[in-house]
């Protein structure tokens, strides 16, 4: 098992857990992997994200690599043009929907997918070692977006003249991206949360913050709301009627969608233990089936890649479209939302006819939450709350793959018996 990288990457506070001598380490990492790599790399708006970037392209030129830096750009642009113009990986700086005090590097393979646990592992077994402070490769920036750009004009089945769309686009990667999206598509276009400043991202805005997306598509009388996070790899939308849709009702929408057209590969959808239960329900009722893994979106890639299935995601806004992107973008799945509701020349909610069963999540920030996660006493008492609920409800906790915390879910047919045993879980951890 890697150490530096969780589930999305390596991930920590700026300065303390992420540092620019670990970024070093990941670059010449990847020189050794491959001989005299070529690697694209991008970031977000983080003030921290361009000392991250040099250290990467140090290590990697100190390796005999070349870089090419594209500037700001959402996670999937990265993957996408790592895959298009061969580079052997791409490198994203963002630390995703995480607070500005936060960084992160992504790593992609030559085919745009994430590297696996395995190979993390390996990239991590050199980092530490000792390398000449002698630079033999190169580095040069250049803006290769317009190729990303086009991409996703050209995913869009219809015109969007005449719909109002407002986009929150979290002072992220995608701020200047989405909105001339959707604009040379026809749309006209709301925007919040649109500025270029690293202290701003993920500030009371974005996929995070949905309440106020919701009053900005009131306040606008708009046809539909996108949210994003920092690095626009996730999607919350918000109809008309301020009614918000997360990843798994997106995720069933898309499915019915795909069906229809013959795009789902063999009627099946990768979602995650996290997705709504409810959701499965209505698939099967449809004839599709779910298939659950580990929550991470590289888990939900994994397993679409080796069932060759075409559609994925998780409740948090991730949808993974496998025959378009190697992994989750949030302003292609926004497009794939807008072909959904032109095809069938419906508002959002009027695509959604499942029932969802209640969920009360709670997060609770620990200090090692290796040690609470394999605590024996709260062990037994997930036991003792799954034995009792099911088949009515089932209860997740887990450790955050991305920060210091532990993840409660509890769903049952019974809000107030979910949220119970959510704060009697909670309280355990506190006290671990």
């Amino acid at each position: 098992m890697a150490n530096f990288f969780g589930t999305d990457g390596i991930r920590g506070v700026f300065g303390k857990t992420l540092t620019p001598s670990l970024a070093i380490n990941v670059g010449n990492a990847l020189t050794m992997v491959r001989h005299n790599p070529r690697i694209i790399i991008g970031a977000d708006t983080r003030i921290s994200s361009d000392i991250l970037k040099c250290a990467v392209a140090i290590g990697v030129m100190t390796g005999g690599g070349s870089v090419v830096d594209t500037g700001i750009v959402p996670t999937a642009c990265i993957s996408y043009l790592t895959k298009k113009f061969h580079f052997d990986f791409g490198v994203m700086i963002s630390a995703s929907h995480n607070p500005s005090i936060y960084n992160g590097i992504k790593v992609f393979k030559s085919n745009g997918q994430k590297m696996n646990d395995e190979e993390e592992a390996e990239l991590e077994s050199y980092f530490g070692n000792n390398f000449e402070a002698s630079i033999y490769g190169s580095y040069r920036q250049k803006n290769l977006t317009k190729h990303y750009i086009d991409f996703l004009i050209n995913s869009s089945e219809f015109d969007l003249n005449g719909v109002k769309i407002c986009l929150d686009l979290s002072n992220g990667s995608a701020y200047h991206i989405a909105p001339l999206v959707f604009s040379k598509l026809g749309a006209t276009v709301f925007k919040t949360g649109a500025k270029n400043n690293g202290l701003l991202i993920n500030d009371k805005c974005g996929s995070l913050f949905i309440e106020h997306l919701v009053q900005f598509v009131k306040l606008k009388n708009a046809d539909v709301g996108f949210a994003f996070d920092g690095d626009a790899d996730r999607l919350i939308a918000v109809d008309a009627s301020g009614e918000v849709f997360d990843g798994d009702k997106i995720l069933y929408i898309l499915a019915k969608k795909m069906k229809k057209d013959g795009s789902l590969f063999a009627n099946t959808v990768v979602g995650t233990s996290h997705t709504n239960s409810g959701i499965m329900t209505a698939l099967g009722r449809n004839k599709i089936n779910l298939i659950r893994t580990d929550i991470g979106d590289k888990y939900v890639i994994d397993a679409m890649q080796k069932m060759n299935l075409s559609l994925g995601g998780e409740q948090s806004g991730h949808i993974i479209l496998r025959d378009k992107i190697s992994t989750g973008d949030g302003i292609l799945t926004a497009i794939s939302v807008m072909n959904a509701m032109r095809g069938e020349k419906s508002s959002l909610s009027n695509l959604f006819d499942a029932q969802l069963l209640p969920q009360a999540n709670l997060d609770v920030v620990v200090k090692d939450k290796i040690k609470v996660i394999n605590n024996d006493d709260l062990r037994q008492l997930l036991s003792n709350i799954s034995c009792a609920i099911s088949p009515s409800g089932r209860v997740l906790v887990r450790a955050s793959g991305t920060e210091n915390k532990i993840r409660i879910m509890v769903e049952h047919t019974s809000l107030a018996k979910a949220k119970k045993l959510a704060k009697e879980i909670k309280s355990l951890v506190i006290k671990i």
